[in-house]
């Protein structure tokens, strides 16, 4: 009898049914705590990220099974509840002064989204479907909200890849953007101090989220999710008389789905799915879609020095790309290298800011294009 118990208890265990894949799993979640906690690579995501990861490859917890923890949790993914609520809070933190005060930048912003275009076609190249290609190349605006909105909605069937990809390069932004932006500037150029911005007013600031809402959402009504709550955030930020809400926006909100967004994305990089010759080309797809997006701002970028007479300084086309405020943080870090007396930083953010807004119309533009 006790023979009998002590089989059933070790066939009840994890370690009967754990697998090599398994293993390989919990290392690569390892490998994103490591990132995060001893490398500071975007903590407040690769830690839920990486411990969801850990979590799903556990043999035998029904965690991801219908009615398990994760799989309800997974159900604000599914249902596209997550991203938006991510860019009310994004909206309520950000200061859109910058792209106000120089509307060119939405160039700018444009500029960093042709590596998403680009790699929609490298990806169809390589056999994906249409709607998997577009989910794919939605990684190179470097926004993890948005990739996996659109990834749900599109081709759930590559949604795990296409997150953890959008999210690890975000966090290697620091990495992979000041390589790319050396090599296409030269010092002269990144030395190029510009002239203040101009004062915004109040009524700027509070008219520019309704109008972007009602030109992009008529422009594009798929992108209003997104592109909706982002603006939502922001006049709550700005009219003056919304403080508590903004600032729920700002912290318990975003801080919320944060943590449930980051463990149902990594729970969804489960063995079975994950380790195949297809995650692998996504990985590699996202980071060529990443980095093309960073060289066009920078080429628009220096195309827009040329014009400007030498008055614009070609890094702020890398912040076009969506990772908001790393991609600007990372343009006044390389400018004050050639230069410790630059300071890139606001100018940086408009395109940054227009980066964002244009990641949620190629969304947009994805959906309208290919969901139905």
């Amino acid at each position: 009898m006790w023979g009998e118990m002590l089989n059933v208890l070790w066939d009840s265990t994890g370690f009967n049914a754990v697998n090599w894949q398994d293993l390989v799993m919990f290392c690569a979640a390892f490998f994103l705590l490591y990132l995060a906690i001893r490398k500071n690579y975007e903590p407040l995501l690769l830690v839920p990220i990486a411990f969801g990861m850990m979590m799903a490859n556990f043999p035998a917890s029904g965690i991801m099974d219908e009615g398990g923890l994760l799989y309800i949790l997974y159900q604000g993914i599914h249902t596209g509840l997550y991203p938006p609520l991510i860019f009310l809070g994004v909206g309520a933190m950000t200061d859109f002064g910058p792209l106000i005060a120089n509307p060119r930048n939405l160039l700018l912003g444009a500029a960093a989204q042709v590596g998403i275009f680009a790699t929609f076609l490298g990806a169809y190249a390589l056999d994906f479907s249409l709607p998997q290609s577009a989910s794919i190349a939605i990684i190179g605006g470097a926004d993890g909200p948005t990739a996996i909105f659109l990834a749900s909605r599109l081709s759930p069937e590559v949604l795990a890849p296409v997150a953890i990809a959008a999210y690890a390069y975000m966090a290697l932004v620091p990495i992979i953007q000041p390589k790319i932006m050396y090599a296409l500037t030269t010092k002269s150029e990144r030395r190029i101090r510009m002239s203040q911005l101009r004062d915004v007013s109040k009524l700027e600031k509070i008219l520019f989220p309704i109008v972007v809402t009602l030109f992009g959402a008529l422009l594009i009504p798929t992108s209003l999710p997104l592109l909706g709550m982002l603006m939502f955030g922001n006049l709550l930020r700005e009219c003056g008389v919304t403080g508590k809400l903004a600032k729920t926006a700002q912290n318990e909100i975003v801080n919320i789905v944060t943590v449930f967004l980051g463990l149902t994305v990594g729970a969804t990089a489960d063995a079975a799915t994950f380790l195949t010759l297809q995650t692998i080309t996504i990985l590699l797809l996202g980071v060529a879609a990443f980095a093309a997006g960073t060289a066009s701002g920078v080429l628009f970028g220096k195309l827009a020095t040329a014009l400007s007479g030498g008055r614009v300084n070609p890094l702020i086309g890398a912040a076009g790309v969506s990772a908001v405020p790393m991609a600007a943080r990372v343009v006044q870090k390389v400018g004050q290298e050639a230069d410790p007396g630059n300071h890139l930083l606001m100018h940086a953010m408009g395109p940054n800011v227009a980066g964002v807004i244009g990641s949620a119309i190629a969304a947009g533009l994805f959906l309208a294009l290919l969901g139905g």
